[in-house]
């Protein structure tokens, strides 16, 4: 029982693993360079920095769900599992150069730009996803939901500053 458990849980923890990686190894580059958040002018709803990690800490969660659960249906349309989870990776690596646009290089438009590209690679996703898995979508809904609110921050800091 214990061994079909842990066959059934690595492909998880994997997956989980792996969003949560490039975040932490995304903030761990742009950690002293944060600091540009507390002095911007922000727009309205723009909620305290301590947030941030904590929602991207759930979203990677349920993002390495969503595309683990994709993996391991791939059977189901092989074709949309396959194209789901290459946008999904390639949403991670624009994911993770966001954080160094904005914050490292201090570009606010190009950072802007990265968000609508991040925005559409998710939407993409979610509908390859949905041909393999409907759970798997839905896990996406709250990452989608998110950079739309990031994405108004973001335009938001741009205009204001």
């Amino acid at each position: 029982m214990w061994k079909k458990i842990k066959e059934r849980a690595l492909p998880y923890l994997i997956g989980i693993v792996i969003p949560l990686a490039v975040g932490s190894f995304a903030a761990i580059l742009t950690r002293d360079a944060m600091d540009i958040y507390g002095v911007l002018r922000v727009p309205p709803l723009a909620p305290p920095a301590i947030l941030f990690p904590i929602v991207w800490s759930v979203l990677y969660i349920l993002m390495g769900v969503s595309s683990t659960t994709v993996y391991l249906n791939r059977d189901k349309n092989p074709a949309a599992a396959s194209l789901g989870l290459k946008r999904y990776f390639l949403s991670l690596v624009f994911n993770f150069f966001w954080s160094i646009i904005f914050f490292r290089l201090r570009s606010v438009l190009a950072a802007l730009v990265t968000v609508f590209l991040l925005i559409y690679l998710v939407i993409s996703t979610v509908i390859s996803y949905t041909r393999v898995s409907r759970l798997s979508a839905l896990l996406q809904i709250p990452y989608l939901a998110w950079l739309v609110f990031a994405a108004y921050l973001n335009a938001g800091i741009y205009l204001l500053n």
